[in-house]
């Protein structure tokens, strides 16, 4: 079974200004002379960390991680102004500009997966290839089943812990909900909600219970930023129009696309990769029978650092 690659250090950081309000924060590891690989995190908002270095070869990968608007090591962070899909599609763009990279991989998990697509619809001369997991379409339906009803009927005590923060008459609409209270000036209210948010979404993430998962995402800075960022995103519905993801998929069908997805997965439900696949004749779906959504359990780790050594022997 593939296992991370050892920690690695960045031999280069940059503090990109995208435009006058953000700044975004951009890292090369790895082999200067190497593949172009873009990391793409999950969220929106979850950021960064050097534990997404390791999935990739050092000798035969230029790694390339930014935090995307308002999160990470960003700034300003959780900031919502000047924050939607089309700008976060335009800042990889210019991310490439900036570091004068004619193709790259992507490599992208949950929302990243659907930003990884998105960018590609957009920008198909500019990927070489994918590798996904997770896969989140951002549908109306995919938003409700994790925020309203679905997941809420496999996990019933995390989300009755989910719910408390809520009062019961406005529990018809959870997401609204928080997101009043994630865009309130009450400071107190404010991060109780985003610890509550994140702390339900990093409980789904693994098949077994994983406490570091629920710390990390319950870590204040890291909460704070996620939780309000996704429900700015959902309640816009990602900004982008019905089924745009599936409607476009004819733009990429040339683009090599490995998919990984956690059978059990309760954050986005298998059908979601399945549908893409469908969309996508040419990707390879791997289905990992004994795992969730999180990118670090076993069996999810081992396909998706065998689809980076096979990506990087074709290019070879």
């Amino acid at each position: 079974m593939n296992i991370l690659f050892p920690d690695i250090n960045p031999y280069k950081q940059h503090q990109l200004a995208v435009d006058d309000l953000h700044t975004l924060y951009v890292e090369e590891s790895g082999n200067a002379q190497g593949i172009p690989v873009l990391f793409i995190h999950g969220g929106p908002g979850g950021g960064t960390s050097g534990t997404h270095r390791k999935f990739f070869d050092p000798e035969k990968y230029r790694i390339i991680l930014f935090d995307q608007r308002g999160c990470g090591q960003s700034t300003p962070h959780a900031e919502l102004t000047d924050n939607n899909t089309q700008q976060l599609i335009g800042d990889i763009e210019k991310i490439r500009e900036y570091l004068n990279i004619d193709q790259w991989l992507l490599f992208g998990g949950s929302w990243g997966s659907t930003l990884s697509l998105l960018y590609a619809e957009s920008f198909p001369e500019r990927v070489s290839g994918m590798i996904l997991r997770g896969i989140f379409l951002c549908r109306e339906r995919d938003i409700h089943w994790f925020y309203q009803e679905g997941a809420s009927a496999i996990f019933p005590d995390y989300w009755q812990e989910y719910q408390k923060v809520i009062p019961a008459q406005e529990r018809g609409d959870m997401l609204q909900a928080y997101y009043q209270r994630l865009t309130s000036d009450n400071d107190i209210a404010r991060m109780s909600a985003a610890k509550a948010w994140s702390i339900w979404e990093g409980r789904c993430s693994t098949l077994n219970p994983n406490n570091d998962v629920v710390d990390h995402f319950g870590a204040p800075h890291i909460a704070l930023a996620m939780a309000r960022i996704e429900a700015h995103y959902f309640i816009n519905k990602a900004f982008i129009d019905t089924n745009q993801i599936i409607r476009d998929a004819h733009k990429i069908q040339h683009i090599p696309t490995v998919i990984v997805h956690g059978r059990y997965d309760m954050v986005c439900p298998i059908e979601q990769a399945f549908a893409l696949q469908q969309a996508l004749p040419q990707a390879e779906l791997h289905i990992v029978r004994d795992a969730g959504h999180s990118a670090f359990e076993p069996g999810i780790t081992d396909n998706l650092i065998k689809a980076t050594k096979q990506f990087s022997l074709s290019k070879a």
